[in-house]
């Protein structure tokens, strides 16, 4: 095995990551422990420095909190400015993503990285807009402290008492293109702060007190240190793997236990690996190698490597099974791949056959720059009698259908080839007769494994002895030389077979990891589809029962948080509900495999988030015997991650629905009181001066007549008003039900025309109903409020001398009703937006109203299913048109009294005009 050669795995990967970030900005972080190290003023800084290298600098927000060496900083460089957003009543100022993404600067400067965008903004959290800016190609450079790192939320929380509420994902941190560390020693920031440097003196003696305490700091910076190792780490491995570089530079302590299942006291090996992990604080990982040879193991010895690789993750380990042709090889190529410098393994008591090269020796001739260290695992005198007998084989094993078949196939290859080949031997010689019967060997080896194989070998030797050498049909033989080619030829076969089973074992692996790295692809692709917690529990519950469980069940709180079931699946007698509610409220694994409450014999796994629980997977494996097995388990982790992914999406979109729908009912709520406050205001002021009027003055009887239709004028304006807000309501509630039946479009348009008399003034009223179209089919309530809106705006919008024009035809099967007026017109570029709420045509009008009943009629025209659009007319003057559907008048006797019963607000005189 070539350890330099990448898998196709690790190429595939560099590809799609370099495909990624071909046009995506470079985003830079200074981090720091906490506030007050200086990390806005080294992004100044260095900001300064680019431009002055010819970049384009913008600054989209830095936050000086009152510091002038800062705020000096800012001088110099170009300054987005910032947009205002309206919060319950209050102006505040945003970052402006639009207007960063339109300038598209170099590089641009977003201080605060975690910061909590005030509600209404594009995004949520900050961190989103930079995750925007950096896809569409703009370089950042931000800030950001350790405690607001999501994975150490609960440590921050253990060593300074707060909950850092602001946090961004750890994904997003690790992705930056470079980390500066913004150091400042405990003593020096608290020096700072007395000063007056971080926050002002009132404020400074608070967070003394309480969160910059130095232990705090001390710890801060130790966690911020150690991030920032792990995050270089991580950089150097990259380019480890880019720059294909084989061997192992020692740059952290890691260590590599290689255990086997014939080893004693593998739980020794481990703890002892644990306490030197520790001592060393590094990571450390726990392998088993299968080999060809380890196939023939015993379940028992299978299942106390199982057990061993529980402890070491128990113990903090990273667990892994993986293959390989030699255990040396397996260990050397995993060393190799994670840059683990350090190899324990444990050493037994010489064994009585000294043909097998030590594991030692196989190693360092794998690498010699490798560190072993070997723990002695040698048990007590009285046991190693029993326990240094020769290899045996595992009879169960050798007894299995495959091998049976294996047998039957070398005994009929060999048998086939001997039939043959006595037929032509006058034409083959020896040394082509044993060519063949390598052939045979090979076959049987590659397809049906080590045990038939060498029954093969064994066949194939005795057959050519038998049949080919003289004397015929005797094992005697004439030439002594004979012995040697016997020998030379099982030792050649026993050779062959060894390889060819070495060939089947790697086909094998390759096979496996290929088919789960397809049933995690498929997984991936049918939950990233699906839209929906069913379809996303549907998708998971299927994979599940397909590849790993005969029963799975996804519970998930409603919405009195009480547990359900989610999957349509018969629920067996071994799921247990209090075990679910334990893990859904422990966040904690339970069942078969764990550690808790395991005699129950169903696997419960909490489906969790990194703030909360959504739901629990319980499921009944369909072999509990390798369900345990590190490679089973990881393939289940990574598919809960899948899962639970797909439902925090779901999660998040319904969250921010709601979250849109809340902003949008405050916008709605806040302009409703306001334009309220000032449209009602007005009359009432009118209303209470006219009301006064008429109490305390002696006015003549044409002067009460005049206030009294004053009074009824200003009353009809407050009415008209709260009859638009009541309809919106119930149109937007769902309330509204239509109820259509023949009325008369003429009659409709005449009674609101005698509602608005006293607004119409010497405006001139033209309508155009041909009798033939009268009748429409339709809701009469609605399209007299729909009327009476746009007469309305008409009459707000003319002067006095003005002309509207109301006009009935039918175009293309479509009834048209045209409400036109000879005003100013619709301002240019307003003709669709006119119809959004509380949108006025002139906003300096002196008219009351909400601008809503444009709105309300576009709205109400849609109910009864058809459409409501607006057009500026030549010379001047404002043109609404609403298309319905178009049903014919039925052919029956307009007079009939079945006919009016139908259509009991039709006027029997009007039809028989």
């Amino acid at each position: 095995m070539n350890i330099n050669r990448p898998s196709p795995e690790a190429l595939l990967q560099q590809i799609k990551q370099q495909e990624r970030t071909v046009n995506r900005g470079k985003l830079k972080i200074f981090f720091g422990a906490s506030a007050g190290v200086g990390k806005t003023y080294d992004m100044l800084t260095s900001a300064h420095q680019v431009q002055a290298n010819g970049l384009n600098v913008l600054v989209g927000i830095v936050e000086t909190h009152g510091r002038s060496e800062t705020a000096a900083l800012v001088q110099g460089l170009s300054v987005l400015p910032l947009r205002e957003i309206e919060y319950r009543g209050q102006m505040l100022q945003e970052f402006d993503i639009d207007a960063a993404l339109a300038s598209h600067p170099d590089i641009l400067l977003v201080d605060e990285l975690a910061h909590s965008n005030i509600l209404g903004s594009r995004h949520p959290k900050r961190w989103h807009d930079v995750e925007e800016l950096l896809k569409a190609g703009i370089s950042v450079y931000t800030t950001l402290n350790v405690q607001h790192l999501e994975s150490l939320n609960d440590v921050i929380n253990q060593i300074t008492g707060v909950v850092v509420q602001e946090t961004l994902p750890d994904w997003f941190f690790d992705q930056a293109y470079e980390v500066v560390l913004v150091d400042l020693p405990a003593d020096e920031l608290l020096a700072r702060l007395h000063e007056g440097k971080v926050y002002i003196p009132s404020q400074a003696k608070h967070a003394i007190n309480n969160f910059f305490r130095k232990g705090n700091l001390i710890a801060l910076r130790e966690l911020a240190l150690r991030r920032t190792a792990d995050l270089v780490d991580a950089d150097m491995q990259d380019y480890r793997n880019q720059a294909r570089i084989s061997p192992i530079w020692n740059t952290a302590d890691q260590l590599l236990v290689g255990i086997s299942t014939g080893a004693h006291n593998s739980e020794r090996l481990i703890r002892h690996a644990a306490r030197l992990a520790s001592s060393l604080h590094s990571q450390w990982y726990v392998v088993h190698v299968d080999t060809p040879r380890g196939l023939n193991r015993s379940v028992n010895n299978k299942q106390k490597v199982l057990e061993a690789l529980r402890l070491a993750d128990d113990l903090g380990a990273k667990t892994e099974i993986i293959s390989a042709i030699t255990v040396a090889e397996g260990l050397t190529s995993y060393s190799h791949q994670f840059n683990i410098g350090r190899i324990i393994i444990g050493q037994n008591q010489s064994k009585p056959y000294h043909w097998c090269q030590s594991l030692v020796k196989s190693i360092s001739r794998q690498d010699v720059n490798l560190d072993l260290i070997l723990v002695n695992q040698t048990k007590k005198l009285s046991k190693i009698t029993k326990d240094r007998q020769l290899p045996s084989w595992n009879m169960a094993e050798l007894s299995s259908v495959d091998n049976r078949n294996g047998y039957l196939m070398a005994m009929l290859g060999c048998g086939l080839v001997t039939v043959t080949l006595m037929a032509l031997t006058r034409w083959f010689d020896l040394a082509n007769v044993v060519m063949l019967y390598l052939l045979v060997i090979v076959f049987i080896s590659v397809r049906f494994g080590r045990a038939p194989g060498i029954l093969a070998a064994f066949l194939s030797v005795l057959s050519f002895d038998l049949f080919f050498v003289e004397p015929k049909l005797s094992f005697n033989v004439s030439d002594v030389q004979y012995l040697v080619t016997f020998a030379v030829m099982l030792i050649v076969s026993l050779i062959i077979n060894n390889l060819a089973v070495g060939l089947r074992f790697q086909a094998q692996a390759a096979r496996k990891r290929e088919q789960q790295a397809i049933s995690m692809s498929y997984l991936a692709q049918s939950l990233s589809a699906a839209r929906k917690n069913d379809d996303i529990i549907s998708q998971a519950a299927a994979w599940l029962t397909q590849h790993i469980a005969s029963t799975a069940i996804i519970v998930m709180p409603d919405a009195n948080n009480k547990l359900v079931v989610m999957t349509d699946c018969t629920i067996p007698a071994e799921f247990n509900w209090v075990v679910t509610r334990w893990v859904f409220d422990h966040n904690e694994s339970a069942g078969l495999g764990t550690n808790t409450l395991t005699a129950n014999t169903m696997h419960y796994r909490a489906l969790a988030t990194s703030n909360q629980v959504l739901g629990v997977l319980a499921m009944m494996p369909t072999d509990s015997e390798t369900f345990n097995q590190p490679e089973q388990q990881r393939t289940l982790d990574v598919a809960i991650a899948q899962i639970t992914l797909a439902l925090e999406r779901v999660y998040y979109a319904k969250v921010a629905q709601t979250a849109l729908i809340k902003v949008e009912s405050e916008r709605l709520r806040g302009t409703l009181l306001s334009a309220l406050s000032h449209d009602i205001r007005t009359p009432i002021t009118v209303l209470s001066g006219l009301a006064s009027s008429l109490a305390t003055q002696t006015l003549t009887v044409s002067e009460q007549k005049q206030l009294g239709g004053d009074i009824e004028q200003q009353a009809n304006v407050i009415q008209r008003l709260v009859i638009n807000i009541l309809d919106y309501v119930s149109l937007q509630s769902g309330g509204m039900k239509l109820n259509k039946q023949w009325v008369s479009l003429e009659e409709i348009v005449g009674s609101n025309i005698r509602q608005l008399e006293h607004y119409l003034k010497e405006r001139q009223i033209e309508i155009d109903i041909p009798h033939n179209i009268d009748f429409i089919y339709t809701d009469e309530l609605i399209l007299s409020r729909i009327l009476n809106n746009l007469l309305t705006n008409a009459i707000n919008y003319t002067p006095d001398t003005a002309c509207i024009c109301i006009k009935a035809m039918l175009d293309n099967n479509q009834y048209l009703i045209m409400v036109t007026d000879t005003g100013k017109g619709l301002p240019v570029g307003m003709e669709t937006k006119i119809f959004e709420r509380f949108t006025r045509g002139d906003s300096e009008s002196t008219t009351t109203g909400l601008g809503l009943g444009l709105a309300l009629s576009r709205d109400l025209v849609e109910h009864l299913g058809g459409t409501l659009s607006a057009n500026n007319v030549q010379p001047h003057g404002a043109q609404f048109i609403i298309t319905l559907s178009w049903q014919p008048l039925p052919e029956q006797d307009l007079l009939s009294d079945d006919f009016i019963a139908s259509s009991p607000n039709i006027d029997s005189a009007n039809l028989a005009r």
